[in-house]
């Protein structure tokens, strides 16, 4: 909501040198969230004045249309003599009345005008557009054309109401009320301890039997019905420009006088109203439910396919609106057209004026099944006062009459259906309980009857709620209203006592080492949606068949185009390392860790719990189970250079072996040994696609993969070539490892070391040959590497000879070197009877 501070002084008597950002800090302290504080005009200087065109000369052989006039700007200039301006907009004739800046001026964005030559010509000046002077687009696209009541040469500053400060207040939900000028001067009112000028305080004819006719079909749907009818309408009239001003200050367009006075209106009041053109309605106007599958084109021009929970306007016809969202273009407001051949003007004349209260929760859902957002619908949703609706019709009316010339009607519809008021019984004391501090009985009382409430009682107080807060229903609430009155700083701050024994849970701490590790390693940590389209699977190449297919598809997505939630983290990460590499950004090595979905086989479907006690631990346990499986998941992906080039040397680009690198660590962090063999699986190149393995239960399971992703995927995504990338199961690594991860103990013994040449097929995998050779070294064993790999005609055609260095070391005594040697052997024994290896030269 944007508040022209202008605006809200006519509602409160501000006090005079109070700023934008006093009243924002006001406000702040009221509970509301301002936002920003924007400074309209802010660097502009005079001269700016009203002008009169006095010649337009066609300027002939340029690329664009120039015309060289001469505007009238009184004294304005010292001479009195005509001004002359070169200007290229076409929407003005001789005659007009226009906005004039003169040399020595300085427009909004520090732009100086002087006299320049330009088009062969000297401009003395410029005829200004509203973009120009940072009043927005009025609709014409042109230059402003100011009424001809103006005097030329006065000031345009003033006129246009073009120094202001507005206050951007982010509205939450629960404050609907403050989608308005008067609820907005309600809570400034209540800051500053002033008198509140009530504009909804108007006298307004009682209902009658002569109205237009209205039927209201579904009395839930809407409670309230106003219909007020003006004749007469002058179709040639036009917004003034205190009225178009203020709808610009507020962030809305200008469009014709009578749909500006209803926005104006609902701006001022924060009731939503339609003004509907009473010669294309076709009998009475009723309110109804739609029928499902109906055709309605709104006011956008879009035909809508309707749903029987969607809440309509209708008459004779059909549907003439959308009840709370947007009106219909068959019964718009006519623009005014002029015939060429007579000069007659003909456009709407007679108007029937719709101020109506519907149910929040059906706007609500109408909006977003047809994504049709309106400034009417974030009001009904958040709720609006519904004994605001004759005032506002009544306004509305009044502001026709005198602006458009137009006759109010004496009929007054009034469809209401009766209500009790609502009621809230609270002990005096409660928000002193809920705020830990003591305000009394007469704080409490004063606060409530400031926020509009009546109360009655002495210990046991009896509040009702004013029509405009449909979000006061319980004791908290009203609690709340004291405490953000009194003061949230004045709280007193109390740090909670923790009980000793809680802190993380094992499962925290291991995400925490996990991210640790990564970012140590280079890594930057990536936040992405959980949300993918199910496309993502064809460009990752996954088979039909496989598990990560099968996905959890959301009720209302944010987005169409990602309606399910992931089952991998890939999708998410690699499209951030696509962003960041088209923006500049080539060497990329990210991380994230988080939840993946998993459809169950039978969806289960969750029930409703009650909120007047904590659900019993077998409600949770129902609950949960109808919840997908949600594991825990990490993720990196690689490109570009993994160590920079130099002086210190040529750095080296990242590849597979980094993304099996960054699996072992966290599998260090895990506490656990990770086994890797050569695979394949969906995105990864085949041949450099390792398979991740962990023992769980004795039986060694796959709980991820990493290397280099398949060019094809690469192509499909548009990824830098040779993306690197790996994913695993955080849960699975965590159960293969011990609750507690355990110090390496340090020994002070010296190390043996002993260095083994095995040859082995050449279709033998290394870390199997590595797996077999740790196993059997046993406990001694402190470290083994891979050092050098040989294949030739030494070793013999389908070959390999794999060098290895083992590292023995007790940490109670030295090793001899018959048992460093014994160690040895056992490990090249049981690799070879498990991979066929055999000692070289052996």
């Amino acid at each position: 909501m944007r508040v022209p501070l202008s605006w809200l002084r006519e509602y409160v008597d501000l006090p005079a040198g109070e700023t934008g950002r006093d009243v924002a800090t006001k406000l702040v302290d009221a509970g509301l969230e301002v936002e920003t504080v924007e400074q309209l005009g802010g660097g502009l200087k005079g001269p700016l004045v009203v002008g009169q065109v006095l010649t337009i000369e066609e300027l002939e052989g340029f690329r664009k249309p120039i015309r060289f006039c001469t505007v009238d700007v009184g004294r304005a200039n010292g001479t009195g003599l005509p001004q002359e301006i070169v200007c290229g907009a076409r929407n003005f004739s001789v005659g007009d009345k226009v906005v004039v800046v003169l040399p020595g001026a300085v427009l909004p964005g520090d732009f100086a005008i002087a006299a320049r030559e330009t088009y062969g010509r000297t401009s003395h000046g410029m005829i200004c557009s509203g973009d120009e002077l940072g009043m927005g687009d009025d609709g014409t696209h042109g230059i402003i054309v100011l009424p001809h009541e103006h005097e030329v040469g006065s000031d345009a500053i003033a006129l246009l109401e073009l120094v202001d400060e507005v206050l951007d207040i982010d509205i939450t939900p629960d404050r609907g009320y403050c989608m308005s000028m008067r609820g907005v001067a309600r809570e400034a009112a209540t800051a500053y301890g002033l008198p509140l000028r009530d504009p909804a305080l108007l006298d307004v004819p009682a209902p009658n039997s002569y109205g237009y006719a209205v039927k209201i079909d579904d009395p839930q749907g809407c409670d309230r019905f106003t219909a007020r009818t003006v004749t007469g309408l002058d179709p040639e009239a036009r917004s003034p420009i205190w009225l178009t001003r203020r709808l610009q200050k507020a962030g809305m367009r200008p469009i014709s006088l009578a749909v500006d006075i209803t926005n104006y209106v609902m701006l001022e009041l924060g009731q939503p109203l339609h003004a509907y053109d009473r010669s294309r309605v076709d009998g009475a106007i009723g309110v109804r439910r739609a029928e499902q599958g109906e055709k309605f084109t709104t006011l956008d021009g879009v035909k809508r396919t309707l749903d029987s929970e969607d809440l309509v306007i209708t008459d004779n016809s059909g549907p003439i609106g959308l009840a709370g969202v947007m009106g219909g273009a068959n019964t718009e407001i006519a623009d005014s057209v002029t015939d060429p051949e007579t000069g007659a003007v003909t456009g709407t004349t007679d108007v029937v004026v719709e101020a109506a209260h519907f149910d929040s929760v059906s706007i609500s859902r109408t909006a977003r099944r047809l994504k049709l957002s309106s400034e009417a619908s974030k009001r009904f949703e958040r709720g609006v006062d519904p004994q605001a609706a004759a005032a506002a019709a009544q306004r509305t009316v009044d502001m026709l009459v005198l602006l458009a010339g137009g006759t109010a009607e004496a009929g007054v519809t009034e469809v209401t259906t009766p209500g009790a008021p609502r009621t809230i019984a609270m002990s005096a004391d409660h928000p002193d309980k809920v705020a830990g501090m003591r305000y009394g009985r007469e704080t409490v009382v004063r606060r409530l009857q400031e926020v509009g409430c009546d109360v009655y009682g002495q210990d046991e107080l009896v509040v009702t709620a004013p029509s405009w807060r449909p979000d006061l229903a319980e004791p908290n609430d009203l609690a709340e209203e004291v405490i953000r009155l009194e003061g949230y700083g004045n709280l007193p701050s109390t740090l909670p006592q923790v009980p000793s024994g809680r802190g993380l849970t094992a499962r925290q701490q291991l995400h925490r080492r996990v991210g640790r590790a990564l970012a140590g390693a280079g890594y930057v940590e990536a936040l992405s949606y959980p949300f993918l389209g199910e496309g993502v699977f064809d460009q990752l190449q996954l088979p039909a068949h496989d598990a990560s297919r099968q996905v959890v598809k959301l009720v209302n997505p944010i987005s169409d185009e990602e309606p399910a939630l992931r089952t991998t983290l890939l999708p998410g990460l690699l499209g951030a390392l696509r962003r960041n590499d088209s923006r500049g950004s080539h060497d990329l090595a990210l991380f994230e860790t988080g939840s993946v979905f998993r459809a169950a086989a039978q969806p289960g479907v969750a029930v409703r719990l009650g909120v007047d006690r904590r659900p019993t631990d077998e409600e949770i346990a129902t609950l949960n189970a109808a919840l997908p499986a949600q594991p825990r998941y990490a993720a990196v992906v690689l490109a570009g250079a993994r160590e920079q080039a130099g002086w210190w040397g040529k750095g080296r680009p990242a590849d597979w072996a980094d993304a099996v690198q960054a699996a072992r660590s966290l599998a260090v962090e895990a506490g656990t040994e990770l086994v890797v063999r050569q695979g394949q699986y969906g995105p990864w190149h085949p041949g450099r696609c390792a398979e991740l393995l962990v023992t769980l239960d004795g039986v060694e399971t796959v709980i991820g993969h990493a290397g280099e992703l398949h060019p094809r995927v690469v192509k499909a995504m548009g990824l830098p070539a040779r993306t690197s990338a790996m994913e695993l199961d955080l849960d699975r690594l965590a159960a293969a490892g011990g609750e507690a991860l355990q110090a390496p103990r340090i020994s002070s013994f010296p190390v043996a070391t002993q260095d083994v040449a095995l040859i082995v097929d050449a279709s033998v995998p290394a870390t199997s040959v590595e797996d077999a050779l740790r196993k059997g070294a046993g406990e001694l064993l402190e470290s083994l590497r891979l050092f050098d790999v040989f294949e030739g005609e030494q070793v013999g055609e389908g070959k390999k000879s794999l060098a290895y260095a083992l590292r023995f070391r007790a940490a109670d005594r030295t090793l001899t070197a018959e048992e460093s040697t014994a160690a040895r052997d056992a490990a090249v024994a049981l690799a070879g009877e498990r991979t066929g290896a055999v000692l070289r030269g052996a």
